[in-house]
C-alpha cells in the first residue's frame, strides 16, 4: 500500500506571513523611534508639559535672581549718591565743612591699578619752591597758550598777549571761574604776562639778567654772593612756581590799563576771586603778612617767598577745600599729608571728598597704586616729595 507523502507548506502562505512579519517589525521599529522622539501623540504631548514646566521654573529661578543683583545695586547707587559715611568711620560735624583724619582707616573696596609717571605729574600739587626743584623729567609739551585753548570759551581775553600759557588743567579751572564771575559783574580780570608759565630758558635769562646787574653795582662780590642776594627777589632757574605750568600771577584791567590804580584787593572783583577761588580749585600761593587781606598770617617760613605777590596756584578742587578750611599753604598742606595720608573732607556731614597719599618715589617711570573702586571720580598727582596723592571726588 502506498504510503502518503507529507505536503510542505504552500509558497504564498510563506510569502503572505513573511511580508505580515516585515511589515509588523517595521511598524514595531517606527513606533519605538516616535516614542523615543516624543512624536507619538500621547508622549509629545507629556514631554512637552514638562519641558515647559522645567522651562518656567529656570525662568523664575533667574527672574528672582536678576531682581536680588537689581536691588543689591539700587541699594549701592543709593548709598554712592547719599555720600553716607561709613558707618565705622569717625562721626563728621553735621554743619560746615569738616575734615575726618582716617589714617587708621582701610579703603573701603580696595583695587590696585598701575599708573604712568608722566600721567600724574600736573594733577595739582607738584610741589616747587626754593627747596624743591621741578622733576628732571619734567616735559612742557602739554602747556599751551592761553589765548588758543580759551578763544572759543565765550569770555574776553583774561590774557595779556599770546606769551601767557598754562597746563590746561588751570585754563579750564580759571574758564569756570571766570564765567561764573562774568555772571555777577566781575568780567575785569587779566593775567599777567611773563607771571605764568616760564620755561626753564626763561627763567634761567631772568634770573642771570639780575646776576649781571649786580655785578656791575657790586663789583666786590663773590659769585656766590651775587646768586645769593639775586635770589631774594627772583628765583632759581626750576625753583620757581611760574615754572610749574599751573601758577599765574593776577591783575584787572579797567580799559586802559592792566595794573589799576585801586589795589587789587580793594576791589569787589579781587575779593570775589580770593574768597571764591578755592571752589575751583586755586589757593593764593604766597601768604605774607596782612597781605593779601589785613590779619593774613604769615606763611613765608614755609613759602620762601616775602613779596606780595598776587600769585595764585592750581591745586584741585578737593585740595583747594582742605587748605581753606585749615588754612593750609602748599608745603603745609603736603606735610599735613605725610602725617595723615588718609582722610575724608565733608560739608554739613555729606561726603565730598576722600583723599590719599602713598610714597611711590622719584625714581620709577611706573608704580602699583592701590585705590577705591568705590567710585571712578578721581584725579591723582605727584607732590614732588615722592609721594602720590588721589582724590576721589563724591
Amino acid at each position: 500500500m502506498a504510503r502518503n507523502k507529507k505536503k510542505g507548506l504552500d509558497p504564498m502562505i510563506v510569502l503572505v506571513i513573511v511580508l505580515i512579519l516585515f511589515v509588523a517589525l517595521t511598524a514595531a521599529a517606527w513606533i519605538g523611534s516616535m516614542w523615543i522622539s516624543g512624536d507619538v501623540d500621547g508622549t509629545d504631548r507629556t514631554s512637552a508639559a514638562v519641558l515647559a514646566q522645567q522651562q518656567a521654573e529656570v525662568n523664575a529661578r533667574n527672574e528672582q535672581k536678576l531682581a536680588q543683583y537689581a536691588a543689591e545695586v539700587e541699594a549701592y547707587n543709593a548709598r554712592i549718591n547719599a555720600n553716607t559715611p561709613n558707618e565705622a568711620w569717625p562721626e563728621a560735624a553735621a554743619q560746615g565743612w569738616d575734615v575726618v583724619d582716617l589714617t587708621n582707616y582701610p579703603l573701603e573696596v580696595p583695587g590696585q591699578i598701575t599708573v604712568n609717571r608722566e600721567d600724574v605729574m600736573f594733577g595739582g600739587l607738584l610741589l616747587v619752591n626754593e627747596w624743591h626743584s621741578r622733576p628732571e623729567d619734567f616735559s612742557d609739551a602739554g602747556i599751551l597758550p592761553i589765548y588758543s585753548y580759551a578763544k572759543d570759551s565765550g569770555l574776553s581775553s583774561f590774557w595779556e598777549n599770546s606769551t601767557c600759557k598754562l597746563h590746561p588743567v588751570a585754563i579750564d579751572a580759571l574758564i569756570a571761574a571766570f564765567k561764573d564771575a562774568k555772571a555777577i559783574g566781575y568780567d575785569n580780570y587779566v593775567l599777567a604776562a611773563g607771571n605764568c608759565y616760564r620755561s626753564y630758558e626763561d627763567q634761567n635769562k631772568i634770573f642771570q639778567a639780575q646776576v649781571d646787574d649786580y655785578r656791575e653795582r657790586y663789583p666786590n662780590y663773590t659769585e656766590e654772593q651775587l646768586y645769593a642776594r639775586t635770589k631774594r627777589s627772583i628765583n632759581y632757574p626750576g625753583t620757581s612756581e611760574f615754572n610749574s605750568g599751573l601758577a599765574f600771577t593776577l591783575y584787572l584791567y579797567d580799559g586802559s590799563d592792566y595794573y589799576k590804580q585801586t589795589p587789587f584787593y580793594q576791589t569787589e572783583d579781587g575779593k570775589w576771586f580770593l574768597e571764591n577761588s578755592w571752589k575751583y580749585g586755586f589757593v593764593f600761593r604766597f601768604p605774607v603778612v596782612d597781605y593779601p587781606m589785613d590779619n593774613t598770617v604769615d606763611k613765608t617760613y614755609k613759602t620762601g617767598m616775602s613779596q606780595k605777590l598776587n600769585c595764585y596756584r592750581y591745586v584741585g578742587k578737593g585740595n583747594a577745600a582742605v587748605m581753606n578750611h585749615l588754612g593750609l599753604c602748599l608745603e603745609e598742606y603736603i606735610e599735613y599729608l605725610q602725617e595723615h595720608p588718609h582722610i575724608a573732607v565733608f560739608e554739613n556731614g555729606v561726603k565730598k571728598f576722600e583723599i590719599t597719599r602713598q610714597q611711590v618715589g622719584d625714581d620709577a617711570s611706573s608704580f602699583p597704586v592701590e585705590i577705591n573702586r568705590l567710585t571712578n571720580n578721581y584725579t591723582m598727582s605727584l607732590d614732588n616729595m615722592g609721594g602720590l596723592i588721589t582724590v576721589y571726588e563724591y
